[in-house]
């Protein structure tokens, strides 16, 4: 079989990923700018055996798509900013419970209804914060349609990895867009399948003792094994426990099993950054405006550089920390107040030489926005 190439919308390619990636089970309800996620999906997911059900909201979504991945299925669902505000504590029981997911977050302007149809990329702290209490999340985003559908893949296989929710954090432009895509053949790009238990019917199985390789295998529920599923604090069996040192074990497995893997998990490109005394850092489709001005300058003998970054959660400080050591300059793009710009701050050896190019006003940055604050910059001689 030969790959198959298409003319494809961002959000198709979402939903091309999902399928490549064995998608069974999807579950939501139309926001702007995600809708085209769910009407790809209202077509595509039939004809592959998989089921599509459109709900009254997006908390009902979540939890629908929580109970049909412990049923064994793969799972999706799709939103926008307001959708996935009221998801939070969804996602929340599905980090508890360790329940693969993914979740689109289609990113537009906001807070509350805001920019329904303007781009932004103001959900990045939220993605990482949203739910409450300690804990790890995945979150991953791309700038370009073919990223975008790998992207969505390796979500697929990071969740059923990790027995965790995986955060798709694209936005309004890399959405609606239009590239072509390579609809890659089966067994081209490894797809994980969830890692099942080998324990007998019959015996004690439990559902949250890990491996040392840090997986929990798991069993389809209504299968061979009856376990317990709840959002408090819970032993390995899933009973809910107040012991003190239950809880604090539980926490850290659910920190650590992502955290400490955080730069061998990262997923980044980088564009001359041999020779670059100017570090840009940018995701999404504000990388695009970089990456332009990036190589506009470079043609005029400038020697700037860009890391773009595909994973954001959890964060690769050392990855960052590394890539920015010995630049005279770190100018951070994103369209927003400043949320990535601040964790950048934070791991750097020299903060004081990361500065921000932005725009949170609905309107796509362009190469010249990012050249005036750079321009500024130089021009200071900061």
């Amino acid at each position: 079989m030969e790959s198959n190439v298409r003319f494809i919308q961002g959000n198709e390619a979402v939903a091309e990923g999902a399928l490549y990636a064995g998608l069974r089970f999807y579950a939501g309800y139309p926001i702007t700018p995600s809708t085209e996620i769910a009407e790809a999906l209202a077509v595509r997911l039939p004809e592959v055996g998989g089921t599509f059900i459109q709900m009254e909201d997006e908390v009902a979504s979540m939890c629908t798509i929580i109970g049909a991945s412990l049923t064994g299925l793969k799972v999706m669902t799709a939103t926008s900013g307001p959708g996935f505000s009221l998801i939070q504590e969804a996602i929340g029981y599905a980090v508890m419970a360790e329940v693969p997911s993914v979740i689109v977050n289609v990113q537009r302007g906001g807070p509350s209804t805001g920019l329904p149809t303007g781009v932004a990329q103001g959900d990045v702290l939220q993605a990482r914060w949203g739910t409450h209490g300690d804990h790890a999340i995945v979150t991953l985003t791309a700038s370009n349609l073919q990223d975008v559908f790998q992207m969505t893949v390796q979500g697929f296989n990071i969740a059923e990895t990790f027995r965790t929710p995986v955060i798709l954090l694209f936005d309004e432009v890399v959405g609606h867009m239009r590239e072509k895509v390579v609809i890659p053949r089966p067994g081209e790009i490894e797809i994980i399948e969830r890692l099942h238990t080998s324990v007998p019917e019959g015996t004690n199985y439990h559902p949250y003792l890990t491996r040392e390789d840090g997986r929990l295998p798991m069993s389809d529920f209504g299968g061979v094994h009856r376990y317990n599923v709840t959002g408090l604090v819970h032993d390995m069996w899933g009973f809910p426990s107040t012991d003190p040192k239950i809880a604090y074990d539980l926490v850290h497995h659910l920190v650590d099993k992502l955290e400490h893997r955080a730069d061998t998990m990262a997923l980044y490109k980088e564009y001359f950054t041999e020779d670059a005394r100017v570090l840009l850092i940018s995701y999404g489709s504000s990388a695009r405006s970089a990456l332009q001005m990036v190589i506009d300058r470079r043609r005029r003998g400038d020697k700037l550089g860009l890391l773009e970054l595909q994973s954001l959660w959890p964060f690769p400080k050392e990855t960052v920390r590394d890539k920015c050591e010995g630049r005279s300059h770190v100018l951070v793009v994103e369209m927003n107040m400043g949320q990535m710009f601040q964790e950048v701050k934070k791991v750097v050896s020299r903060p004081d030489k990361v500065f921000l190019a932005n725009r949170f006003d609905g309107v796509f940055i362009s190469p010249a926005d990012i050249l005036r604050v750079l321009n500024m910059i130089q021009g200071k001689g900061v």
